[in-house]
């Protein structure tokens, strides 16, 4: 496991921010933690680990409600229930349709659409064309479309 902090100024501009998102984004992140500053900055603090083979070995056990903000946690929530219909009917363990690790990069995606979610590692050809329709499908229905 490793640590990265991020210091942004309240009045900072999106380059600072989205700096800590790219690097969000590329690895696995087990925890972040949040601190106002009363000089003027947030300071993030961001648990990872670097080496996703290991993080498999270690058994390593993200809580998704500190690492997604709330909205994208409601997504992963609903996903998983999704998840857990279609590998039942499949009947296949609910990690072969998509990982927590997949389902937590989809719920990051507001929309998701299919193009999204080709941009997940770990989601193939294959799982979008047997899987992807049931999640953008549900996400339209919520939204009344």
């Amino acid at each position: 496991m490793q640590i990265k902090i991020f210091t942004i100024p309240i009045l900072s501009s999106d380059a600072f921010i989205e700096e800590m998102n790219v690097f969000l984004r590329s690895k696995k992140v087990l925890e972040v933690k949040e601190t106002y500053v009363p000089e003027g900055y947030w300071s993030f603090v961001v648990r990872y680990v670097d080496d996703i083979a290991a993080t498999d070995r270690e058994r390593i056990k993200v809580d998704y409600r500190k690492v997604l903000d709330e909205a994208a946690f409601e997504r992963f929530s609903a996903y998983r229930k999704i998840r857990k219909e279609v590998a039942e009917k499949d009947a296949v363990p609910p990690f072969a349709v998509f990982t927590d690790l997949e389902l937590s990069e989809m719920a990051k995606c507001a929309p998701l659409t299919i193009k999204a979610m080709k941009g997940i590692s770990g989601i193939g050809e294959r799982k979008l064309e047997k899987y992807a329709q049931c999640f953008i499908k549900t996400e339209q229905d919520e939204k009344g479309g």
